[in-house]
């Protein structure tokens, strides 16, 4: 009695221990960092260049190049006018340039105006800071672009000045 028991109890073990090392030894990814940074960014209400609050859940689903920037960032403001044109070239795209201004709502309301940016300009504030360490940049360096695709990916990051021709060769991406 005790001999059929054990082969009865034996396969049985042995099928349950498979399972368990089967389903142990699927990979479960987490979702990558950029992804949770851009739902976290899509997630956010802030104020544009008029200080009206936006949601930028609006821009959820479409391509986007996301320049984060303040005015007293000397390659930031040098490069502002090529990406004014850029938005004019890629809007047929149906591809979005979205300014996050880390700066005070005065001074990106002032420059705005002065140099008549055609597409969406928001104000993080200070809190960008935390948004720029959720996409890898840990330093807090500006200019800093992310091109997000349809889908929600990050498909590149730029620190620093953009090269424009590499951008506009890599706006394939999206």
């Amino acid at each position: 009695m005790m001999k059929r028991n054990i082969l009865i109890f034996v396969p049985i073990a042995i099928l349950f221990c498979a399972i368990g090392v089967y389903f142990g030894m699927q990979r479960h990814t987490p979702a990558a960092p950029e992804s949770v940074a851009v739902a976290a960014l899509l997630a956010q209400e802030m104020p544009d260049a008029s200080g009206k609050a936006s949601a930028l859940s609006q821009w959820k689903g479409k391509p986007l190049v996301v320049n984060f920037w303040a005015t007293w960032c000397a390659p930031c403001v040098e490069e502002m006018p090529e990406l004014n044109a850029l938005q004019t070239e890629i809007a047929a795209k149906n591809i979005q340039v979205v300014g996050i201004g880390i700066d005070s709502a005065d001074n990106i309301a002032k420059f705005a105006d002065k140099y008549k940016i055609s597409y969406p300009l928001y104000l993080a504030g200070t809190g960008a800071t935390a948004l720029l360490r959720q996409f890898g940049n840990q330093s807090g360096g500006l200019p800093f672009t992310v091109l997000i695709g349809r889908d929600g990916a990050v498909k590149k990051m730029y620190l620093g000045s953009i090269k424009f021709d590499e951008l506009r060769k890599d706006l394939a991406l999206l």
